[in-house]
């Protein structure tokens, strides 16, 4: 598994190569050329907070992932289910959320944990992870980027990523998911950097899972 801190080593490379095909790409990497991305180097903590973030705002999902680190300390399947239920809902957690959280620390427990997760492909992942309760594939492409920095990982889904490439290539109206698509074209086999500096021009604060 990959150590904390680690960067992606396809990196320099590929800023270079998207740099000199994509002029609008390319204004974002100088501007945030920093930080890079980084791994937590922790699949399961990043899967956790990956849950906590579905459907609420990046600041929302910061305060109950604070939390919750307070509540339980080291985020792992011992420490999750050493906590009752309505212990872990009073962080900020809905019902539902709790129910995941705990489940995907149950089935760690039970043998997930023991996968080697990097000899996968990431569509090997995707299958894995998806067959947990509450666990999408875009929960699945966050843990892909930012656990084990993938280097062709395109979240269609993710509003922050849409809006994006909405504001720079479309003066931020609107764009039909297979033009984001196409757009997205010129980035292979690089998209997840492509995504990194889109989501790095919509926020100040890197984004973490």
């Amino acid at each position: 598994m990959l150590r904390a801190g680690s960067t992606p080593e396809w990196w320099d490379s590929a800023k270079l190569e998207l740099a000199n095909r994509d002029v609008l790409l390319k204004s974002l990497i100088e501007e945030f050329e920093e930080p890079r991305l980084r791994s937590r180097g922790d699949l399961f903590a990043t899967l956790i907070k990956s849950i906590v973030g579905q459907q609420i705002s990046v600041i929302a999902a910061s305060a109950v992932w604070s939390r919750l680190f307070d509540l339980v300390g080291e985020v792992n399947p011992e420490s999750i289910l050493a906590k009752t239920h309505e212990e872990l809902r009073q962080v900020g957690l809905s019902n539902r959320k709790v129910e995941y959280i705990v489940g995907i620390a149950e089935a760690w427990t039970e043998g997930l944990g023991e996968i080697d997760w990097e000899q996968m492909s990431d569509e090997e992942v995707v299958q894995e992870l998806v067959k947990l309760r509450g666990v999408g594939r875009w929960t699945v492409q966050m843990l892909l980027i930012f656990a084990l920095l993938r280097q062709d990982i395109f979240p269609i889904d993710d509003i922050g990523l849409i809006r994006g490439m909405e504001k720079l290539y479309n003066s931020g109206n609107p764009l039909e998911t297979s033009e984001l698509y196409e757009i997205s074209e010129k980035w292979i086999p690089y998209r997840t950097m492509g995504v990194w500096y889109i989501w790095r021009s919509i926020d100040p604060e890197p984004v973490e899972y």
